[in-house]
């Protein structure tokens, strides 16, 4: 029988806090490589917090990270997305005044990556306008930049905290198909953080659910679909 391979990235027994309040109390959580995970919950349930400590952006905490047998550490974003950790934060991280191509080609810049023609392949309207000033694209169109970036990097897993919020359905709708695009054409996995389960349930295979700072369910997605009274935590 062959062994299961080991996570791509994994916490264990992760507490973080705000001074005196305790976000996450003992978080213990693996992903797969390529596995597509979406994590829901109220807010304030941890569930920012929970990415941030991903990929090194908090630093009090106790516990370990680790992506791919190698040690997240906390404080050290940029050394720790040089391992393989694309972070697409909240708010659509991009740079306004620049253009299209000059905040991926930033983004690129520390990787050593010029590639920009395998993000236009992924997004053809930002080709169209990759001179184009940022901040004047769309929501929907500055998420596909913010994730061009994070690409730029090249991860082998992606963390998206919210990439719908203050989108139309419409563009809420266009980001989670997109999100799905990514990880079926270039093979990475998905870390989602979201509000809009149902939405949401589409573009992932496994749903973790948190309260308090806890996990309180972990599993497949479709299966989240069927328990309706779990949905009010969200």
């Amino acid at each position: 029988m062959e062994a299961a391979a080991p996570p791509l990235l994994e916490c264990r027994e992760v507490r973080a806090s705000y001074g005196a309040f305790q976000a996450l109390k003992g978080i213990s959580l693996a992903f797969a490589d390529r596995e597509r995970v979406g994590i829901f919950g109220h807010n304030g349930c941890g569930k920012s917090t929970l990415l941030n400590c991903c990929v090194g952006a908090h630093r009090e905490l106790s516990g370990a990270v680790s992506f791919a047998g190698q040690a997240v550490v906390p404080g050290e974003v940029h050394r720790n997305v040089k391992l393989g950790i694309g972070y697409v934060p909240q708010g659509r991280n991009v740079f306004k005044d620049l253009s299209v191509e000059r905040n991926l080609r930033i983004a690129g810049l520390m990787h050593e990556n010029e590639d920009v023609e395998s993000v236009y392949r992924l997004f053809p309207v930002l080709k169209a306008r990759r001179a184009q000033p940022a901040g004047t694209m769309s929501g929907g169109e500055q998420q596909m930049i913010a994730f061009g970036m994070a690409l730029m990097t090249r991860p082998r897993i992606l963390l998206l905290d919210e990439p719908t919020t203050g989108l139309s359905p419409v563009l809420a709708n266009m980001v989670l198909e997109t999100v799905t695009r990514i990880s079926a054409e270039i093979g990475i996995g998905i870390v989602l953080v979201e509000q809009n389960v149902s939405r949401t349930l589409k573009a992932i295979d496994r749903a973790v659910i948190m309260k308090m700072g806890r996990i309180i369910s972990d599993g497949p997605a479709a299966e989240l679909a069927d328990k309706k009274h779990l949905w009010e935590w969200f």
